[in-house]
Formats: C-alpha cells, sequence, structure tokens
C-alpha cells in the first residue's frame, strides 16, 4: 500500500492513458459517445469539440478549410492546458509516453543513464524547430505533414483499428529513448511537446520546491524527463519550477523523500508569501 501511495502520480497518469484509449475503442466497436475520434479531433459527450492546436495548425498552414468545430475544439484545449500546465498532455494524456516511460526505466536498470551518443545540447530545441518545419512542409504538399509519422497516432488508431505494422515505428522509438538518446523523443524531438511548453508557459499549476526540507540527494533530478527545469531552483531556492518544458509528471515529488517538492498553484503560493512578507505577525 505504502509503495501505491508513494507512486500515486505514476499509477493515476497510467489510469489516465489507458482509460482514453478505452474510450476510443469502444467508440469505434461498441459505439460509444463518450470520447470519438482521436487525440488531433475529438468529441467529448458527441458535443464538446477537442482538437490540437499543432493539428489545427498544419491544417492551417496546408490551406485546408477551418470548420467552426474546429476552432471551438482548439480554444477549448488552450484554455485547458493553459491552465493546468501544456505538457501535461504528454505526461498524462498521450500513449507514446507509457513507451517513452518503458525506454527511461530500461536506461536507468542498464547503467547507462548519462551515456549518450548524441550530444543532448546541441539538439535541445530541436523539438521547436521541427515543429515549425513540418508547418512548412505541410503548406508545400497541402497536408498535415505529421500526421504522416506521429507515433501518437499510430498508437490511437491501433487501440481503435488494430496497429498493423506501425508497432516498428513504436519500437524504434523505444529503441531510440533507451539506448540513443534520454527522452529522445519527446524531450528532443516531437513537436506536441514543443506547442504544449509554450500553451502551458503561463499554467497555474505548477510543482513547487520548498528549500528548507531539499537535502540535495539528486533523486528529482535523476527520475526527471526534463531535468533541465529543475536546474534553476533545486538546492538554490524556494520556488516553482517555471521551465516550460516541464510535464507535470509528478515523479519529481514521487521520489523526493524529504518533501520538498509538491503541486501547488503558482500565482495564488505568490500572493499568500508577499502578504506575509508584509504582515509577518500572521
Amino acid at each position: 500500500m505504502g509503495q501505491i501511495i508513494k507512486n500515486k502520480y505514476l499509477i493515476l497518469r497510467r489510469l489516465s492513458q489507458i482509460l482514453i484509449l478505452f474510450l476510443y475503442f469502444g467508440a469505434n466497436y461498441f459505439g460509444w459517445k463518450i470520447l470519438v475520434g482521436n487525440l488531433s479531433f475529438s468529441k467529448f459527450l458527441n458535443t464538446i469539440p477537442l482538437t490540437d492546436p499543432y493539428a489545427f495548425l498544419q491544417m492551417v498552414f496546408a490551406g485546408a478549410i477551418i470548420s467552426a468545430d474546429l476552432i471551438i475544439g482548439v480554444l477549448v484545449i488552450l484554455i485547458i492546458y493553459g491552465l493546468i500546465g501544456g505538457r501535461a498532455f504528454c505526461s498524462w494524456v498521450c500513449p507514446v509516453n507509457m513507451i517513452t516511460d518503458l525506454a527511461a526505466w530500461v536506461r536507468r536498470k542498464t547503467n547507462h543513464e548519462k551515456d549518450n551518443l548524441i550530444s543532448t545540447q546541441k539538439i535541445k530545441k530541436f523539438r521547436y524547430f521541427f515543429a515549425a518545419t513540418l508547418l512548412l512542409i505541410s503548406a508545400i504538399v497541402g497536408a498535415a505533414a505529421f500526421e504522416f509519422i506521429s507515433p501518437i497516432g499510430i498508437f490511437t488508431r491501433g487501440v481503435a483499428f488494430g496497429i498493423g505494422f506501425g508497432w516498428i515505428w513504436l519500437f524504434v522509438i523505444f529503441l531510440f529513448d533507451a539506448f540513443v538518446l534520454k527522452n529522445g523523443w519527446c524531450g528532443h524531438i516531437c513537436p506536441l511537446g514543443a506547442t504544449y511548453s509554450i500553451i502551458g508557459a503561463k499554467s497555474l499549476i505548477r510543482v513547487y520546491h520548498t528549500k528548507e526540507n531539499c537535502t540535495n540527494c539528486g533523486n528529482c533530478l535523476t527520475i526527471c524527463p526534463e531535468n533541465q527545469v529543475l536546474s534553476p531552483v533545486i538546492n538554490k531556492k524556494s520556488d516553482f519550477i517555471n521551465g516550460i518544458e516541464c510535464t507535470n509528471c509528478g515523479r519529481c515529488i514521487e521520489v523526493c523523500d524529504d518533501n520538498a517538492l509538491k503541486f501547488s498553484i503558482r500565482y495564488l503560493i505568490k500572493q499568500k508569501g508577499a502578504e506575509n512578507e508584509k504582515n509577518p505577525t500572521k
């Protein structure tokens, strides 16, 4: 029971990802109307449209006709992830995260956590360049370029209709992350990760670090898939993890035995802190 509580965010994330896939499966095989479509465009309860912002941008660049449902769906997603943290999509919704998390576990178990065949510093921002490049390609070919190679779409369609040879591409991503580059796909290539990073740049829900509790154990830096977001804060000050690449996965909180990390609401905490400084007797 203690281990379950310790890994509660990991368990909740897996339940969330599997439930979403199951609802897509049910829509296709049983005609359920809870969540119909895929992660590029869905309808919730057959009423509320949900549109992936990057898929929408590709369609705009490709010159596609944009319906009112697509626009409303984008606005809904922008509001949701703009508030809770854009890259929460990557850790709580995206099914490929299950593959890349498994690859990260393999890296740790095979003791080559820090060994990369490619320098991470040289390609740290490649995902943003790749996202922009795919938009230009979409404009040139007149179609949503990323959708042809998206492992997210392959995974979702595979659950609904049978995966076919799509498993080969998913297996390549696993091998790449496990043995070539740590957090390679999600952290350095995926254009959706880049898009949601920008969307959630000012999000409210963030991990908060309490310096007084921190013992400099380094567990959070080891487990975090985007540990560059922790470095400006860990061991240095009490503050929110403000890096836009943070996925709000909660793994850093789970491995912290010092109770130095927790989820909180960014501006609410800062406001309370400012009030306490003005009224220290409260």
